[in-house]
């Protein structure tokens, strides 16, 4: 059950400079008011808090504003209200337009977030002087300056139901709400931070203005810059844009609203259309800055995880569940935590139940062992190290421990599961996961009560203070991510049967390692009829090998800090991976190991079905899903034994009914080997090395089935529109498929990219402005282009989400923008916005590591180097408004387009194409 991230999340380009606020700057800052491990805390006179984080080897900063308010804050009748004021704080102050469209024309990616106790707003960009003027300065004019204007309420709530309406079809989220609405009979933790429908609909512009102008103060804020910037200057910006707000009159008085403890078991059935089944328990646990909750965290891990956690075993491998689910929040004050099961519609409900409960409930019986606890703290503290080398998720994970009262909280937690114990983690067990504290099950009438009293936050003040924290992690080298350098720095070549390799070694930040690895098979007709079997071969290799079970590769990959992913895509098996340097050689030889010498247990394939099997029954009910279906059905090309056919949700659950594990075990020794493979690697290693220990493992591994790649075969347009009825979901779906005879090294192909972006990509979209900003009808609505590396064969495609009763409003505005775009054509600023946008995300892709070795391995594949990446820019930048708006009427006609609309419908959709 995983936290629903709320907010917007966009590919982003030039505004107006801020103005700066007119009064007296304030004294220096002076010496940091804390040091903990590399990032200082600083505080100004008008309580800001400011913590710095420089790191010169990620060329990226990002700037992070953390406010303490959340749904916890909200009063009667304002539930959502924090959320929805998250919104209006990107439409913009009177000295600046709407800001989603600001960020957008700085090629900034960006979000906003909220939840129980803090509100969040960040922005990453390229290092540079000019653009973190403009975020601090952005910032410290929406902290007090947002306009939170009634015409802007007026279409925003209705976005924000749009998003509601989303949660809604999702039964995680369902379930989640409603299992958490009962276990609290006063505090807010017991509703969700999306609010209530009626409460965001009806919620009076003056009261909006009134909570913002409450918690959005210095005073109630922590600032935080990350990557790469210097200190000095920065403070001195911090100060000079921040520092001349003063401090509010108002003291903010604290929440004090306590549950009483629990009399019993408490239950709640949800009944909405669905195929496969869901069971939760939740419990009520200490605040994330308790000392209990590091063991709690621990305790979920064993009880929980997959494949490792008791729950796994007893209900997945026990064959009563298809997955395990769990969620400990560490909140500011007691909060909860929860263990789900997802089963599929044959499992039955009653056993999986009382097996979920017997395990949960009766650690006494069979007590945490060392080896369960040292599996537990092995895979916690690689998930802090991985945070702690990556300042842009540093960043956004401060805002949790800021929430919880202190940054520092982040490192206290750390420390605190480093020290825990077996006892520690059987003490919380006995505590906290109790029938009488739990919501699951039916109310039952007890002659005597038990009660479990939840411990009070502690004094975050005291417990931090004087804290100190380690040494900072190791720098890395301050790398030049132009395509030019990286072209320059990457050493490619071939390993004796034709492998391909691209090394890129660096100093990193913790001496991180990122590799990504592609290895092809078959050809037309060898793959006949084998698109089931490679499926299932694919994800059976990180189910065991002949030297490691599931579970000890689960171990061995938390030992060596590393996590891997190998999932079959088509023709090939891809590989990616993060480890540090010390560890790069074992993760190799474990890759090897998995890949030549799969174990492909039949209880692991069995369960593998299962899932497959169930995730194929959630889809048949849910609206993008089934209009995605219709539409591949309708514009297929392929045989239904041909790799390349996309066969429906019924087709594919026959097929893996049917598969034999005999069938897996063919495919893998038939097809498997590196003879046609792409090895990428970015990060701390010695090339030398590698390449030898890569020649040892993958030089002489090759398939014995002939290799050639499959060409994509062009699609003629089919005008349509599909009509699919989803009863009882809140939310619809709609997505249209035109296809495009191009290739993406066309001499066009750029100015399709920038007519693209200008239609549906970014804040500032055409798309995105109409049906969101406008008229209030969609969260999400855009588009995108793609086309083949190797034959001119491409898509356009446009795809949104909106309420089924505002399907005709929908259709009328997306026909209108189209038909806007081609008849007027794009703007100079609209294109200078879009060009700016493309290049700072490549830009911002080329400095992320992982990225940045698919890519290699991608250029591998097709043949090219960074020198194609950099004439893509430069073509990009050469583009003018003639260009792209010949390649936009040259390739786009809406009344070609296929189209499919999926929702709860009480009126037809329109049947024309759209004009």
């Amino acid at each position: 059950m995983r936290l629903k991230t709320l907010g917007l999340l966009l590919a982003l380009s030039f505004a107006p400079s801020l103005p700066a606020f007119a009064d007296a700057v304030s004294p220096a800052i002076g010496t940091p008011y804390s040091s903990v491990e590399g990032i200082s805390e600083y505080r100004l006179a008008n309580g800001l808090r400011v913590l710095l984080a420089p790191d010169d080897s990620k060329p990226t900063t990002t700037v992070n504003v953390t406010y303490l308010v959340g749904s916890r804050h909200e009063g009667y009748g304002e539930a959502g209200m924090a959320h929805l004021l998250e919104h209006m704080l990107f439409k913009g102050t009177p000295t600046s337009d709407n800001l989603a469209t600001e960020l957008s024309r700085r090629g900034m990616q960006f979000n906003g977030s909220t939840f129980f106790d803090r509100t969040n707003y960040y922005e990453t960009f390229p290092a540079n002087a000019d653009s973190l003027h403009w975020a601090i300065a952005m910032e410290a004019d929406r902290m007090v300056h947002s306009k939170i204007a009634k015409s802007d309420l007026d279409t925003e709530f209705s976005v924000v139901r749009n998003e509601m309406e989303m949660g809604e079809n999702n039964p995680y989220q369902v379930l989640w709400t409603q299992l958490s609405a009962i276990s609290f009979d006063w505090h807010n933790y017991g509703r969700q931070t999306i609010g209530a429908r009626s409460d965001v609909e009806k919620v009076r512009i003056e009261n909006l203005q009134a909570f913002y102008r409450k918690y959005y103060q210095p005073d109630n804020a922590v600032l935080i810059v990350s990557g790469k910037f210097d200190p000095a200057s920065t403070l001195t910006l911090i100060e000079r844009q921040f520092g001349q707000i003063p401090r509010p009159a108002r003291a903010l008085a604290p929440t004090w609203t306590e549950e009483p403890p629990r009399d019993g078991e408490r239950e709640v059935t949800v009944r909405r259309v669905g195929d496969s089944k869901l069971i939760a328990a939740l419990y009520h646990i200490s605040a994330g800055s308790h000392a209990d909750y590091p063991a709690l965290v621990a305790l979920s891990l064993v009880l929980a995880d997959t494949p490792n956690g008791r729950l796994y075993r007893a209900l997945v491998q026990g064959k009563k569940a298809v997955g395990i689910s769990y969620m400990p929040l560490g909140l500011a004050e007691p909060g909860y935590m929860m263990f789900g099961a997802e089963l599929s519609k044959n499992q039955p409900v009653v056993p999986a139940r009382e097996v979920l409960l017997q395990v949960l409930e009766n650690l006494r019986r069979h007590p945490v062992t060392e080896q369960e606890l040292t599996r537990a703290k092995v895979a916690l503290l690689k998930s802090f190290e991985q945070t702690l080398n990556d300042p842009q998720e540093l960043a956004v994970q401060m805002s949790e421990a800021i929430a919880q009262g202190d940054w520092r909280l982040y490192f206290i937690t750390r420390d605190r599961i480093e020290k825990l114990s077996s006892a520690d983690l059987m003490r919380v067990a006995e505590s906290y996961l109790k029938p009488a504290n739990r919501s699951f099950g039916q109310f039952l009438p007890a002659a005597k009560p038990s009660r479990v009293v939840i411990p009070a936050p502690p004094d975050v003040a005291k417990l931090t203070a004087g804290y100190q924290g380690r040494a900072p992690v190791a720098q890395g080298e301050a790398f030049d991510s132009r395509p030019a350098n990286i072209g320059a720095r990457t050493h490619k070549s071939q390993l004796g049967n034709g492998a391909q390799l691209a090394l890129l070694p660096k100093k990193t930040r913790g001496e991180t390692v990122h590799g990504s690895f592609s290895f092809s098979f078959g050809d037309e007709q060898n793959l006949r009829g084998q698109e089931t079997a490679a499926k299932l071969a694919g994800q059976m290799l990180l189910r065991g090998s002949r030297m490691h079970s599931r579970a000890q590769i689960a171990d061995k990959l938390d030992a060596l800090k590393a996590s891997l992913s190998i999932e079959p895509d088509g023709q090939s098996i891809n590989v990616s991976f993060k480890t540090v340097r010390g560890n790069l050689a074992l993760l190799l030889a474990l890759i090897g190991e998995l890949l030549q010498h799969p174990a492909n247990p039949v209880s692991e394939f069995e369960q593998l079905k299962k899932e497959m099997l169930t995730s194929l029954d959630n889809q048949r009910s849910e609206p993008l899903a089934l209009a995605s279906q219709a539409l591949s059905q309708l514009l297929n090309r392929y045989a239904k034994d041909d790799f390349r056919y996309a066969p429906t949700q019924e087709e594919s659950a026959r097929r893996i009914k049917s598969a034999r594990l005999q069938d897996l075990k063919r495919f893998q020794q038939t097809f498997y080997g590196a003879d046609h493979a792409q090895l990428a690697l970015v990060g701390d290693f010695d090339a030398t090395s590698v390449k030898q220990q890569l020649a040892q493992l993958f030089g002489r591994w090759n398939s014995q089935a002939r290799y050639q790649r499959l060409p994509s075969l062009p699609t003629a347009p089919h005008p349509a529109s599909i009509e699919i009825k989803t009863p009882d979901k809140a939310n619809a779906s709609y997505l249209a498929q035109l296809p495009l005879a191009v290739r993406d090294n066309a001499a066009d192909y750029p100015a399709l990219l920038a007519a693209n972006h200008i239609l549906g990509v970014g804040g500032n979209s055409r798309l995105i402005l109409r049906l969101r900003q406008q008229d209030g009808l969609s969260y999400g609505v855009g588009s995108r282009v793609v086309a083949s590396s190797f034959e001119s064969v491409g898509q356009f495609v446009i795809d949104g989400i909106f309420a089924p009763g505002n399907l005709p409003r929908f259709q009328q505005g997306l026909a209108e923008e189209l038909a806007r775009l081609l008849k007027d054509g794009v703007s100079e600023q609209e294109l200078d916005a879009a060009k700016h946008a493309l290049s700072q995300g490549v830009q911002v892709a080329l400095a992320q590591d992982n990225v940045l070795a698919t890519w290699l391995d991608r250029q591998l594949e097709t043949g090219r180097s960074m020198a194609f990446t950099a004439k893509r820019l430069d073509d990009i930048a050469k583009l003018t408004v003639a260009d792209v708006n010949a390649a936009l009427r040259k390739y786009i006609d809406p009344a070609k387009l296929s189209q499919a609309y999926a929702g709860a419908f009480q009126i037809r959709a329109s049947t024309g194409a759209l004009r």
